[in-house]
């Protein structure tokens, strides 16, 4: 079976929420073939996808622009929005020919329209999949518009035009779609390691979800045991900050392995942390629609606690954890939902 698959660069979740479909796919069919379109680099796609795959580096979506990893910026998300579709019918037909010399069996994209639309127009079977579809977050954020019906018509049309999109456990409410259905949570289960530090340390992941967004760890206060895994190219100088590419982990194996987790809502990190078992504090995103569900999936499964922004720039967040690991653990819930979505894309092709 040929698979082609489109995967949002849009921070790093809908890689998260893929990787351990097309992996359950993989072992439902041995012989899987793989052609995967991202504008996530190679090497950041093969950290999650342990099989051989072709690359395609291109992005066939944006999302959103953003200012950082909690702020959208709108004017110059509603400009890519305009060049984007200016010329909609041609991409389409330059999708639905780049479709038809690949010859896939299915096109399975997270959450890029354009591929279904041109799905549909190659006459190959096609899928989505996520916790979110982008007609809905363009509708919350420019429906008042004039020059957005139009945009978001065709938004609306290609994603309807999948045989199916499967929702995940958690996610919006997508009532629009008309073609969806429910499926599992889906998260990767990582492996404990002994991280050091010493005996009482404490060690927090700060996991902005692959959105640049640096915090300024260096003026945080000390806090005798805790420790700050950051990433590594922001060469942080604080005493008690670590690169987190310094313990040579995964993940999902590092987040498995941390006392709690220091971030903003987004799938992926909020489902692995949840199945996981690891607590999150977090800081809610500027006006993004998708987080309410997120938060509430949190807090009804796992251990979490929201922080303001502020505390992001002090850094007086010893109190914060303090409050988070004293909640009482839970037990995590099943991550069930990517073998149900394989499942269901190999019926497609019955």
């Amino acid at each position: 079976m040929h698979l082609f698959v489109d995967i949002s660069a849009h921070g790093l979740g809908h890689l998260a929420i893929s990787a351990p479909v097309i992996a359950a796919l993989a072992r439902h069919h041995p012989r899987l073939r793989l052609t995967i379109r991202s504008g996530l680099p190679q090497a950041t796609l093969a950290r999650r996808i342990r099989e051989p795959f072709a690359h395609i580096a291109t992005a066939s979506d944006f999302g959103f622009v953003m200012l950082d990893a909690t702020q959208v910026d709108l004017a110059a998300s509603a400009a890519a929005y305009r060049t984007a579709h200016a010329d909609w019918r041609r991409r389409v037909a330059d999708g639905a020919a780049l479709l038809k010399r690949l010859a896939p069996d299915l096109v399975f994209s997270n959450v890029s329209y354009l591929p279904l639309a041109g799905a549909a127009e190659a006459g190959i079977p096609a899928a989505a999949l996520c916790s979110l579809n982008w007609a809905e977050l363009f509708a919350h954020f420019f429906a008042g518009e004039a020059w957005a019906a139009k945009i978001h018509g065709e938004m609306l049309a290609a994603y309807r035009s999948a045989s199916v999109f499967l929702r995940t456990t958690p996610a919006m409410a997508m009532d629009e779609l008309g073609n969806c259905e429910e499926i599992g949570i889906i998260a990767a289960r990582g492996e404990r390691h002994e991280l050091g530090g010493g005996r009482h340390a404490r060690n927090v992941l700060v996991a902005m979800g692959g959105i640049r967004h640096r915090l300024p760890v260096e003026d945080w206060p000390r806090v005798p045991g805790l420790r700050w895994l950051v990433p590594g190219d922001w060469q942080c100088r604080h005493p008690d900050a670590v690169a987190l590419e310094s313990f040579g982990l995964g993940f999902t194996d590092l987040l498995a392995s941390v006392d709690a987790v220091l971030g903003k809502p987004g799938y992926g990190t909020f489902s692995e942390a949840v199945c996981n078992a690891v607590p999150v504090l977090y800081q809610r995103r500027a006006d993004w629609p998708e987080q309410q569900c997120l938060i509430d999936f949190l807090h009804a499964q796992g251990r979490g606690r929201e922080i303001p922004a502020a505390l992001l720039t002090t850094g007086r967040l010893a109190d914060e954890v303090d409050a988070l690991l004293a909640t009482p653990p839970r037990t995590p819930p099943a991550a069930c939902g990517a073998d149900a979505a394989a499942r269901r894309l190999l019926a497609l092709l019955r």
